[in-house]
């Protein structure tokens, strides 16, 4: 068995995303996340991710803040439980 067997390459936060959490449902296609930046911010689920992807609450998601309201931010990226152990195993979240 090799190290990196089962091992996935994930998508990583860009320039101007980091990684979050969602902590609670606020309706409208609306959450709130804590950031790894240590930030909690109102996050909206764009159109394209309302009836495809579905955000529960302390899934870990890809979000990137909103250059000229920092308290409010897009989700980008949804990860699967799997993923997100692997980000953990990784170190990439605490």
């Amino acid at each position: 068995m090799s190290e990196n067997e089962g091992r996935r390459d994930l998508r990583m936060p860009d320039d101007d995303e980091v990684f979050a959490e969602v902590t609670n449902m606020l309706g409208a296609n609306r959450v709130t996340v804590r950031c790894a930046d240590g930030t909690e911010r109102t996050a909206r689920i764009p159109g394209r991710m309302q009836k495809r992807i579905w955000i529960r609450e302390n899934d870990i998601v890809l979000v990137e803040p909103w250059d000229w309201q920092d308290e409010k931010a897009d989700i980008t990226w949804r990860y699967e439980n799997s993923e997100a152990e692997q980000l953990r195993d990784e170190g990439h979240l605490q």
